[in-house]
């Protein structure tokens, strides 16, 4: 219940501000996303560091703590710019920029505490579950900018703001619980310890380990995909909605279908999947499924086409990618579960963001050959699903050489 708190906090702010930055995104023309997503990588690039010395210094059960308290002040700074002028272009610019590299820090850093005071079976029967916090503040996230619409975007910044420090009471929580618990996990070391080591640690930690690239790659293929159809659907929004408020409320809709959908597979299939299936499965299911999504919207453009394919890439990456992936680190050392992780999590997720959004703009060029943009989709797609079985192989290989872990 904590760790479905925890995420609950989290994302009822996340997704209360999420349609507001895709309606700034499209604003600003989808000619000028792949300048936002480059952006959003150097950001993220100036960002780390900070990551990797509050790591260094601060024990792990206070690093979330500051890290969201920072994020919370964050916020209340732009509630006070956006409130005195809401039409500031580059404050808007900014704010995209900034909730883009919030979304994943956050979001990165949550699920290290989970992968921090789980073992690998406690993982496999609640991360499904737990996730479905995620989903469920995704539905409220939107309920809670409508119902505070009349204080303008800034009341909207400050209520994420408080959910915020709901999420930091909840992680206290869990991690007293933790303490209680007996030492049977790979991270049996006190959280009140500093993680210690070099701000950069993150990187080199993925350069020496294979294991912790190939979860690189997989990462690299999942955001590329997910670039690939998001550039594709400011395109079809830009084209199909003139007024903002509609825009606005096209992806607040979205918003709602998918989180409605992910939160009753979370809930209902991904844990049991997990254990009769494994984690290949929870891996390589949405892979498959896009290249045949891709392959369609070759065949077969089409608006309605698109949004189905868009909800199911978006449902399946919150209730099957998202607790797939995060086992992979529940084998891996607690330095890594937080460093390492976070590097892969943001830096590489964004690096490949910006790749990408620059690679299908090139490819939508060539406008004699339409097709090119999602053919190459669905061969991104069919390398993914390889990964994500070769990395679930592996991830079982070494689960059964840790010390006390049951199986």
């Amino acid at each position: 219940m904590l760790g479905m708190l925890m995420f609950l906090c989290l994302f009822t702010a996340i997704m209360s501000m999420r349609p507001v930055r895709e309606t700034m995104g499209v604003a600003g023309g989808v000619r000028n996303l792949p300048w936002l997503f480059t952006g959003t990588f150097v950001a993220t690039l100036l960002a780390m560091p900070v990551f990797g010395y509050l790591a260094r210094r601060m024990s792990r059960h206070r690093l979330l703590a500051g890290l969201f308290s920072l994020f919370a002040l964050n916020l209340l700074v732009f509630a006070v710019l956006i409130a005195r002028d809401p039409h500031q272009v580059w404050v808007a610019r900014s704010f995209y920029v900034w909730l883009s590299v919030f979304n994943l820090m956050a979001a990165s850093l949550i699920w290290s505490v989970l992968a921090d005071v789980l073992v690998l079976d406690q993982a496999k029967r609640l991360f499904g579950l737990i996730a479905a916090g995620a989903s469920a503040g995704g539905i409220v996230g939107p309920i809670v900018a409508l119902q505070v619409a009349h204080l303008g975007l800034a009341g909207i910044l400050v209520c994420a703001a408080c959910c915020l420090f709901g999420s930091i009471a909840a992680a206290f929580a869990l991690f007293r619980w933790r303490q209680r618990q007996p030492a049977t996990s790979v991270a049996a070391d006190s959280p009140d310890r500093a993680l210690g080591g070099s701000p950069l640690d993150g990187a080199a930690q993925v350069l020496r380990s294979r294991y912790l690239l190939g979860i690189a790659v997989f990462v690299l293929l999942l955001a590329s995909v997910s670039t690939f159809l998001y550039v594709d659907q400011a395109r079809w929004v830009e084209r199909h909605f003139s007024d903002p408020n509609d825009r606005t409320e096209f992806f607040a809709h979205i918003d709602l279908v998918v989180q409605v959908l992910s939160i009753l597979v979370q809930m209902f299939l991904a844990g049991r999947i997990a254990q009769s299936l494994g984690v290949v499965a929870l891996l390589t299911a949405l892979p498959v499924l896009m290249a045949l999504g891709f392959l369609s919207l070759a065949i077969v453009p089409g608006f309605g086409l698109f949004v189905g394919v868009m909800v199911l890439r978006r449902a399946g990456e919150y209730a099957l990618i998202r607790p797939g992936r995060e086992m992979l680190f529940t084998t891996v050392p607690t330095a890594e579960k937080y460093k390492a992780k976070n590097f892969i999590d943001t830096v590489v997720y964004r690096a490949a963001d910006a790749l990408s959004s620059w690679l299908e703009s090139a490819l939508r060029a060539v406008e004699s050959v339409p097709w090119l943009a999602p053919l190459m989709g669905a061969a991104i797609a069919v390398i993914w699903a390889g990964t994500g079985r070769h990395l679930a192989r592996t991830q079982a290989q070494q689960s059964i050489r840790l010390p006390g872990a049951v199986q």
